[in-house]
């Protein structure tokens, strides 16, 4: 009965029904689009030597870039396929528009798509066809065979009513029409399998022609990077500053005064006592201050990253207020702006494992040869950890993201919690 009740779901469940309309539903917009694209552009050649052809044929990319939009929408809601929009088409008033649609990437890529999705649009309707709609058939074949009889005459004048029959074999009288409910049973098992290979090559296309280029995708991601490492740089800048400003300057102004202090008490022949106090006061004053620059420093650059991401990540795996085993195998000694954001990254991921996760135990595994590092912190905490919604690990993807580097988590509810980083070695 489980298995049973597993076979229904996965055939007509939510995602499966949902699969089935998206069938349905996209081969005949296809097909549509297809006439109208191939109408227009047709209609447009031939008028181009006129001004209303160059129009009909702007027209005409406007209808597949707005074809794809819809077709992109069916697709998230249906499939959950998320398709990134491409840029829109620019320029500056009527003409300038109209260029931007002829010319441009994106209008020629949904022109192609709206030529090319009712020929992988129809691999998912065929799905349906023979797995939906021949399987529910099929089983129910004993029910519908009282009202889908045709009538033979035979030589001797005899009368038969065959409602299925296979090339002279009658299934429709017991227990041959086991035959039609087994196969009918059988298509409806598999048809999920069916429907999402078949649906596999129109994915596909949709997510080649429909999202941005890989060129302009490439772009916009150096873009939003390049604003992010110009973002960062300012606010690295603005924390220097306050830093400098409410704890070292003023250190050393007191510094300063506490001098003043001592000079004053000498020349006035002060007491040794007093005068011991204050060369105290001003002592301490200056080792808080250079503990303070220290720690400016190390957040800017640690300086024991110039022993290597080893010695690095093995102070501050012991300064942890848990137990971290370090595991490395650096072959190759990646550059030093790899090493800092490795080194920050087991920083900030080590301290969420203490603050947020509850975590007993963490191991850092870091691994490194000519083309990539991968740093892999593993926690046992209770889990439940998502890049973006607020947490640092979206700041943590934004600064990996500068030097082409990927972030991953795996963290289920109830742990453990797996985030592994990986970047480029130069």
């Amino acid at each position: 009965m489980v298995r049973l009740r597993a076979l229904a779901a996965a055939t007509f469940g939510r995602r499966a029904l949902a699969a089935l309309l998206y069938a349905v539903l996209a081969f005949p917009l296809a097909l549509v689009g297809f006439v109208l694209t191939l109408a227009g552009l047709l209609t447009g050649l031939v008028l181009s030597v006129t001004p209303f052809g160059l129009w009909l044929l702007a027209g005409t990319v406007r209808g597949a870039l707005a074809l794809g939009a819809l077709q992109r929408l069916l697709a998230r809601r249906l499939l959950g396929l998320r398709i990134e929009e491409p840029a829109p088409p620019g320029g500056h008033g009527i003409l300038g528009r109209r260029r931007a649609l002829l010319g441009d990437r994106p209008g020629r890529r949904a022109v192609g798509c709206a030529l090319l999705t009712p020929f992988t649009a129809v691999f998912g309707y065929a799905a349906v066809l023979i797995g939906y709609v021949y399987g529910v058939l099929l089983t129910l074949f004993p029910l519908l065979k009282q009202w889908d009889r045709d009538t033979v005459h035979h030589a001797d004048g005899s009368v038969s009513h065959v409602s299925l029959e296979f090339w002279g074999f009658q299934v429709d009288t017991w227990p041959r029409w086991l035959i039609p409910c087994a196969l009918g049973l059988l298509l409806l098992a598999v048809v999920p399998f069916l429907l999402r290979h078949a649906l596999a090559p129109h994915r596909a296309l949709l997510a080649a022609l429909l999202g941005p280029d890989p060129a302009d995708r490439r772009i916009r991601t150096l873009e939003e990077t390049r604003a992010q490492a110009v973002e960062d740089a300012a606010a690295t800048l603005r924390r220097i500053e306050r830093d400098l400003h409410d704890g070292t300057q003023a250190r050393l102004v007191g510094l300063a005064m506490h001098l003043t202090i001592v000079r004053e008490l000498v020349t006035a022949g002060a007491a040794p006592e007093r005068i011991l106090t204050a060369v105290d006061t001003a002592r301490s004053t200056a080792t808080q201050t250079i503990t303070d620059l220290r720690h400016l420093v190390k957040g800017i650059h640690p300086p024991v990253l110039d022993e290597g991401l080893p010695a690095a990540l093995a102070t501050l795996a012991a300064d942890v207020a848990l137990p971290v085993e370090l595991r490395t195998d650096i072959r190759t000694r990646p550059s030093p702006a790899v090493e800092s954001i490795a080194y920050f990254c087991a920083a900030e991921l080590l301290a969420n494992a203490v603050k947020h996760s509850g975590a007993g135990t963490a191991t850092v595994d870091v691994t490194a040869d000519d083309t990539l590092l991968r740093l892999r912190v593993t926690d046992d905490g209770r889990g439940g950890a998502v890049v973006g919604g607020g947490s640092g690990l979206t700041g943590l993807l934004a600064r990996i993201r500068t030097v082409d580097g990927t972030l991953t988590c795996a963290s289920p509810p109830g742990g453990p919690t797996v985030i592994t980083v990986e970047l480029p070695h130069t």
